[in-house]
């Protein structure tokens, strides 16, 4: 699936898992298993023989972003005009969402015939979060916009004749004589995904942190080809940007559950599988920033367009090693994938990936990647095409090299 059809797709977390099936559908190998647990994917693709030397090739990521989802009773009205209240999920960049064309997506809950069903929705509606006019609001480009999100991010849906709830506009998306029993709805940004950049060099998009790595794991397990011993696997987790701490998160049982159940198949015990493994936690890094330079660590600040970050923190806010860093290492030079190495100032704090809930948990040997980019958790943030294409190259190199250091 091309990239800016799959980030246009891919507008929740269910979205996302939808298209990843899609896409993974294309490797035509009926030896694949699929589980699933609602926004979050675990593909699993067996050797052609198990034997002892047998192990886990794991790739790593997640379907959520920062985003506003829509509260249980979210309904008021002022001004002439209806308003749906949000709550926070993640730690959205909150200016970025003022101002712009917004779609509503996710799942909704009900009940049919004394059964309980889902369905996906996508509504065709726009709506907004309107800023305050200058002329209102004088010292702003001064003194810079303040957003309280209690009071400020209240997304205006139609006219106050229109419809009185918003719950009944998601009652008219289910089949008749069906009852909503509960909805789980985000806001996104509607524009679409599209390259920029004098050459064309960049993607711009919403929710590139972290469909880029959803898509570069897909796309090259979709094209590798069963190994002769080793157990190819990619798992996307949901609620990586609250904790991970849940059902569908990487901090809690999904990932072994998937590996229990495969590991009859292995003929040795499965610690001494997983110790052997390998993982690729990947996530997007923080490329330095041409007008803000002074943020970065000098000496390890990617850049747009220099190759694979990767991902250190003395605090352990990231699961690489100097064990997991080697491998890396050398698989980018074996492959010729170009690298770059992060490391956080020592005065502002380190965000974190899936890679420490996954290697602590399971005692994977893991490495947190990333693709370089900017404006992260704004609505719309940009990467490097070729820094993507050589995330794919760095993947399937995992998948596909036969002799894994």
């Amino acid at each position: 699936m091309d990239f800016l059809e799959f980030l246009n797709k891919s507008v929740t977390p269910y979205h996302t898992v939808e298209s990843l099936k899609a896409l993974l559908a294309c490797a035509e190998d009926e030896n694949v298993q699929l589980f699933e647990r609602g926004g979050a994917l675990i593909v699993v693709r067996p050797p052609k023989e198990v034997c002892s030397d047998s192990k886990f090739r794991i790739a790593l990521a997640h379907t959520d972003y920062p985003t506003l989802k829509i509260t249980p009773n979210p309904d008021s009205a002022s001004a002439g005009v209806r308003t749906l209240h949000p709550e926070i999920y993640g730690s959205p960049l909150f200016t970025s969402w003022l101002d712009r064309d917004l779609g509503y997506a996710g799942l909704l809950a009900y009940e049919r015939n004394g059964r309980l069903e889902t369905k996906l929705v996508r509504g065709d509606k726009l709506f907004r979060i309107p800023q305050l006019a200058v002329h209102l609001n004088r010292g702003v480009n001064q003194e810079g916009l303040k957003v309280n999100p209690q009071t400020d991010l209240n997304a205006l849906w139609t006219a106050m004749d229109g419809r009185e709830r918003f719950v009944d506009a998601l009652s008219a998306e289910l089949p008749a004589g069906s009852k909503l029993l509960d909805f789980d709805i985000q806001l996104f940004d509607a524009q679409p995904a599209n390259r920029g950049g004098f050459a064309d060099e960049w993607i711009y998009s919403g929710r590139l942190d972290n469909l880029s790595s959803c898509h570069a794991i897909a796309e090259a397990f979709a094209a590798a080809d069963a190994l002769e011993k080793d157990f190819q696997v990619a798992a996307f987790f949901n609620n990586e940007e609250v904790g991970s701490e849940t059902r569908e998160g990487a901090a809690g049982n999904f990932l072994k559950s998937v590996l229990d159940s495969v590991s009859p198949l292995v003929c040795k015990e499965l610690a001494g599988v997983l110790s052997s493994s390998f993982a690729l936690s990947i996530d997007m890094a923080h490329a330095c920033h041409p007008n803000f330079v002074q943020k970065h660590e000098g000496n390890h600040a990617p850049v747009l367009g220099g190759g694979v970050v990767l991902k250190m923190n003395s605090q352990k806010r990231y699961a690489s090693d100097v064990f997991s860093n080697a491998r890396f290492k050398l698989l980018c030079e074996q492959n010729n994938i170009p690298y770059q190495t992060f490391v956080m100032r020592n005065d502002m704090p380190c965000g974190s990936t899936v890679g420490p809930a996954i290697s602590a948990s399971l005692g994977i040997p893991t490495v947190d990647i990333g693709e370089p980019m900017l404006s992260m958790h704004s609505i719309r943030e940009m990467t490097a095409v070729v820094d993507h294409e050589n995330m794919t190259k760095l993947v399937s190199a995992l998948y596909c090299s036969s002799n894994l250091a």
